[in-house]
């Protein structure tokens, strides 16, 4: 069985809310907790880089200073030993890599950033669309049960597709829409719906 884990919300703050804060831009402070459209968000995030001439180099010094959430490093532990783990998020490579240190290197599938020689940020590239479903999808091709948790509009695909799924934390938006799955607040809530959902399938 694979345990497929959204990383921002999840695990770690979410970087862009961190990064708003940092430079004070509220228009930054919208995640896919607000914004079902990916393109949509991340064409209007890089319009605000490059009209407040910020570069990958403010953003990386925030994310330096950021740490998992309190809790996430011993949720994960304690996963790792239950299940093979896959971290499936729409952040990139190079804002994830240190703090996938701090989580203790999980497998992470995500996509990556075009940035100029001067630090520009102009592009990005998606490895896939709708990347974490068709993640799903593939391990269940391999004969693999999943169990995903996400807290996010760009988590449910995933979340519908896998055996199991979960919300952690979401916003009330995200809830009422999709009341189909399961809200946890805590990581001791969300071990137990995995433990649960784990019971489930082996079961079935």
């Amino acid at each position: 069985m694979i345990a497929c884990l959204d990383l921002e919300g999840v695990l770690i703050p979410e970087i862009w809310i961190n990064f708003a804060e940092k430079t004070g831009i509220d228009a930054l402070r919208r995640t896919t907790r607000d914004e079902p459209d990916y393109d949509v968000l991340m064409r209007g995030r890089l319009d605000i880089l490059e009209n407040n001439g910020l570069k990958i180099d403010d953003i990386q010094e925030v994310i330096g200073s950021m740490g998992p959430l309190e809790g996430a490093r011993e949720f994960l532990d304690w996963l790792r030993t239950q299940h093979q783990v896959v971290i499936l998020s729409d952040t990139f490579y190079e804002f994830a890599a240190p703090l996938m240190a701090q989580l203790g290197h999980p497998c992470l599938f995500c996509h990556s950033l075009v940035v100029d020689d001067d630090g520009r940020i102009s592009d990005y590239k998606l490895r896939i669309a709708d990347g974490k479903r068709k993640a799903v999808m593939a391990f269940r091709e391999l004969n693999f049960s999943t169990i995903a948790a996400g807290d996010s509009y760009n988590d449910t695909t995933m979340l519908g597709e896998a055996d199991a799924g979960i919300l952690f934390r979401p916003p009330d938006n995200v809830i009422a829409d999709f009341p189909q799955f399961p809200v946890t607040r805590t990581y001791d809530e969300l071990r137990r719906e995995f433990e649960n959902a784990t019971a489930r399938i082996a079961s079935a």
